[in-house]
């Protein structure tokens, strides 16, 4: 018998596409190995293979299906996963018990047929196969099946991770992420930790009125030490629910980091905070790429003038390339309504974008100003303000949320206190 992995959901009738807020954890750093019969299935499990959610596990795919996998194993050591398409019933059964006697204990198969039976279903999960996918396939069927194998059902709603970037330097990316992960954690009641990545500028630590004596810098800079205990010793605490991992804000050291130089971070984060939201600096780098694909959803903040369309544009268009099977990234625009300041429309705006920005936030100085040098969110300056709502929407496309409902009291709830007081 195979030592595979078991799961007990049925077969579905039918390979149906994602629900747009569907999250779908990434998998580990794995091999996998997938024997493919037809050239649409190996497309597929290409097209997979580049996703995001995908980046560290290693694919190799071979033609040829079940045959070509026992003779393959019988000289050499089975991966982590082996995804096998096979299109008969009688030849699926009896190929996995051969393949049985050359499979190392722990690996995991997924099978890819054409046959939508239940009965075959129970017989597949009885030889302890993990998964069984209705064909024809597509690349999120894949990509959801390798990565369903290691994560639970029940923690599909851990780790989520939100990237806000600006298009352009000063459009109040950070200010508007500061706030947004406030709403989180306020209006959502979701656990959420903010993680400045503006190492030398970032403003975080000023904006929630935190100086913490370590940051995220003590991660990136000490990677193997990097876990959830040396993590939780590096937030600060904001409220019940907000978490912040501080930037140092200083220039005692040149701040060069390699393209996965967060990932350990990034992923010791998934693994204990439901929402991860990422205050990423306005520049183009390797690390800043990877940050924002690897996202589970992208804000982009920007102005209204031409260099931000540009930009947005270009943001846009690279990250919709690069996550071909997630949402497109989210915009809204910022600092709207600037005194004597010739604009873009929003309506202008959408149509270069081919999509509607999710607020436009007005220019108020005077009040982000004042929230700012004093250390706080809007919501503590004047809970009435409009421009706190917007952040509750954003944080609600963003997380698929909707605003926690709170209690409503009655008339007699002064009286109903008091005879308990009593």
């Amino acid at each position: 018998m195979i030592s595979y992995a078991r799961q007990t959901q049925e077969a579905q009738p039918e390979a149906a596409p994602p629900p747009v807020e569907e999250h779908i954890a990434p998998a580990p750093r794995v091999s996998v190995q997938a024997f493919c019969e037809t050239v649409e299935t190996a497309a597929a499990v290409q097209a997979a293979g580049e996703d995001r959610r995908l980046g560290k596990a290693h694919l190799k795919i071979q033609m040829g299906g079940m045959p070509a996998a026992i003779e393959a194993y019988r000289s050499a050591p089975t991966p982590n996963v082996i995804v096998l398409e096979s299109d008969g019933r009688s030849d699926l059964l009896s190929g996995l018990d051969q393949l049985a006697t050359v499979c190392d204990a722990g690996t995991r198969v997924v099978v890819i047929g054409r046959i939508n039976d239940v009965m075959l279903y129970r017989e597949l999960v009885r030889r302890g196969v993990s998964d069984y996918v209705l064909a024809p396939v597509g690349a999120i069927d894949v990509v959801r099946s390798i990565c369903n194998l290691f994560s639970a059902p029940e923690a599909k709603a851990v780790g989520r991770i939100i990237a806000v970037v600006g298009a352009k330097g000063g459009v109040g990316a950070s200010t508007i992420s500061h706030n947004v992960a406030w709403a989180i954690a306020r209006d959502l009641a979701m656990d959420a930790v903010v993680a400045d990545l503006d190492l030398a500028f970032g403003t975080a630590g000023l904006d929630y009125n935190q100086d913490p004596p370590q940051g995220i810098a003590d991660a990136v800079f000490s990677p193997d030490r990097v876990d959830t205990a040396f993590i939780d010793r590096l937030l600060s605490k904001c409220t019940d629910h907000l978490s912040l991992l501080a930037a140092p804000a200083t220039l005692d050291r040149v701040y060069d980091f390699g393209t996965d130089a967060f990932d350990a971070v990034f992923d010791t984060l998934r693994s204990t905070m439901p929402c991860i939201v990422l205050d990423v600096p306005h520049q183009w780098s390797g690390w800043t790429k990877r940050a924002l694909i690897g996202a589970d959803d992208i804000l982009i903040v920007a102005a209204p003038d031409l260099a931000n369309l540009r930009n947005t544009k270009n943001l846009v268009d690279l990250l919709k390339a690069a996550r071909p099977n997630d949402r497109p990234p989210l915009y809204c625009l910022n600092q709207v309504g600037v005194p004597k300041r010739p604009e873009i429309a929003a309506t202008e705006f959408a149509k270069a974008i081919e999509s509607q920005p999710v607020v436009s936030i007005p220019f108020e100085p005077q009040i982000f100003g004042s929230a700012a040098n004093n250390g706080q969110m809007i919501a503590e300056i004047s809970a009435s303000h409009k421009s706190i709502e917007m952040f509750l929407q954003i944080a609600q496309r963003l997380t698929g949320r909707s605003e926690t409902k709170k209690q409503k009291s009655s008339l007699l709830s002064p009286l109903i206190e008091k005879l308990r007081g009593k």
